[in-house]
């Protein structure tokens, strides 16, 4: 009778043994699955994280292309305007400078017409001439005062320096009144449009 009471504890200690390593089995299998689910959650997560960042490096680089492509284009556009506006300012110097010469050129040939009018004036004329030698003077003052309103105005030179950039030296002569290099007389009178010499004064200076 003990030995059969005996037998029933090993074959019931045997179960709960069995059974107790059942339970440990499955633990470490469901443990072990856990875990394996977990790293997979972990590798996916490293790659998402990982395509991510390489995508922020792609757009980080586009950006710096755009912004370099930006800089060129930005400094290509200023060294255009800056081109374009050196041009326009010279063509535009280039018309004034052109306008100048030809209205020079014309008023050099009407300024030895006002010198023949002066000629006439200074010419005696008979008393029966004299209503032609006033016609003469009115022509004479109306070209004078077209030629100050055209901005043409005479070169100073009786009694002052000679100046080699307005004035032509024809004779030279010793005085003991007049200064050096005075001019003592006008041959010719010198004209000039602004600081554009039109004609030099014909002149004599003193040594």
């Amino acid at each position: 009778m003990e030995e059969e009471i005996k037998q029933d504890n090993v074959q019931q200690a045997e179960a709960q043994a069995e059974e107790i390593i059942k339970e440990d089995i499955q633990e470490n299998i469901e443990s072990e699955a856990k875990t394996d689910e977990g790293d997979v959650k972990t590798e996916k997560g490293f790659l998402g994280k990982k395509k991510k960042n390489s995508e922020i490096e792609k757009l980080q680089k586009k950006i710096d292309e755009l912004t370099n492509e930006n800089k060129e284009q930005t400094d290509k556009y200023a060294r255009l305007a800056a081109e374009y506006d050196n041009y326009r300012k010279r063509t535009a110097k280039e018309i004034d400078m052109r306008y100048s010469d030809a209205k020079a050129d014309v008023w050099r040939n009407i300024i030895s017409v006002v010198d023949d009018f002066e000629r006439v004036i200074k010419t005696d004329i008979p008393t029966e001439c004299q209503n032609y030698k006033e016609g003469v003077n009115l022509i004479y003052k109306k070209l004078t005062e077209m030629m100050t309103a055209a901005g043409i105005e005479e070169i100073k030179a009786l009694n002052e320096q000679f100046d080699p950039e307005l004035h032509n030296a024809v004779m030279h002569v010793e005085s003991e009144e007049a200064g050096e290099n005075e001019i003592v007389e006008v041959f010719m009178k010198g004209y000039k449009l602004g600081d554009k010499v039109i004609r030099f004064s014909m002149v004599k200076v003193a040594n």
